[in-house]
């Protein structure tokens, strides 16, 4: 085959390329589908979507959505929160949701609550149906002493004007707790509690603990209260256990001490025996020297010695009743 038979089939291939390439780059269908649904948009300004990396579907489906539900969008608005990282769907379908419920929510409101990282969608929905959050058992001491469990249904409701800034779930279960250990503790008994345990929501309820949340609390519902343990008398057994051990610690450093006095008089004792001992040795060579120099006769001599063995007569007396003394009483 020649170039001039194949030039009709390269042509038809070129047109079927340019087609192709045309059908991709410009929404054709998308274009079709806006103007059937009454939005008026022209094929340049998908062009231009395509040329800002914007995916035209993703701003001209919700557009067509919103026109159709009857609110008034403007393609620009769509298309700049869509650039800033925005749920261009979820927020055209808050906004229908608003509308459908009386509630009065501008574009420029939830497009900053979903630029802000909340369900702006989810925040409309629990605005019409509110939401209720169940705390965990919360822990309570009353005056006297008893541990009283409480566990509460917190009914709340999203405030569109606070979502922005407004804290959250767990700012709200932590204030009703607060105010659940505060109220149980005020009691005088845990038998109030137990007999009027609406007295707690009552109370929680009027503190206002949603200031400055994204939440309005419409109720607080006690749902189940439980007795835990007497803490009152855990601290006094405590008290008592630290009480006996000081005790004790303070009579083993008395018995300590006692002991190092025993001792201490024990070595002065021996070191007295010692230096008796040591003066008796001393005597013989005194008394020789004595008599040597004529500073003691022999009859004192004489005299010295019946003294000492009187002494000893005495001592070995001593012993022998105290001896026979001892063996009575075992006896």
């Amino acid at each position: 085959m020649d170039l001039q038979s194949l030039m009709p089939i390269i042509i038809i291939a070129v047109i079927l390329i340019a087609v192709a390439i045309l059908f991709t780059f410009i929404p054709i269908m998308l274009w079709i589908s806006a103007l059937a649904a009454g939005v008026k948009v022209g094929i340049f300004q998908l062009v231009g979507m395509r040329l800002r990396r914007v995916v035209p579907s993703r701003v001209i489906n919700p557009l067509i959505k919103a026109h159709k539900a009857g609110l008034n969008v403007k393609t620009n608005q769509l298309e700049s929160h869509y650039l800033a990282g925005g749920n261009v769907d979820r927020v055209v379908n808050a906004l229908i949701a608003a509308h459908r419920a009386n509630i009065e929510l501008p574009f420029q409101r939830g497009a900053a609550i979903d630029l802000a990282g909340r369900d702006v969608l989810e925040a409309v929905q629990m605005s019409v149906n509110p939401k209720v959050i169940e705390t965990p058992f919360i822990s309570g001491i009353a005056m006297d002493g008893i541990e009283v469990k409480a566990k509460a249904r917190i009914t709340v409701r999203a405030n569109i004007d606070r979502l922005v800034g407004g804290a959250g779930e767990e700012t709200v279960i932590a204030r009703v707790g607060e105010g659940v250990v505060s109220t149980i503790g005020s009691a005088h008994s845990h038998t109030e509690v137990l007999e009027n345990p609406d007295s707690i929501s009552h109370n929680v309820l009027n503190r206002g603990l949603d200031a400055g949340t994204a939440f309005e609390i419409l109720s607080i519902d006690i749902a189940d209260v439980d007795i835990g343990k007497n803490i009152g008398a855990i601290l006094q057994t405590d008290q008592a256990e630290a009480d006996k051990n000081i005790a004790q610690a303070k009579a083993e450093e008395r018995r300590a001490m006692a002991v190092a006095q025993e001792q201490e008089m024990l070595a002065r004792v021996q070191e007295m025996r010692a230096k008796v001992v040591e003066a008796e040795a001393d005597v013989p060579l005194a008394l020789a020297e004595a008599l040597r120099s004529g500073h003691l006769g022999v009859m004192d001599y004489m005299n010295y010695k019946n003294i000492d063995a009187d002494t000893d007569m005495r001592g070995s007396i001593g012993k022998l009743t105290k001896n026979n003394h001892d063996d009575h009483e075992q006896n």
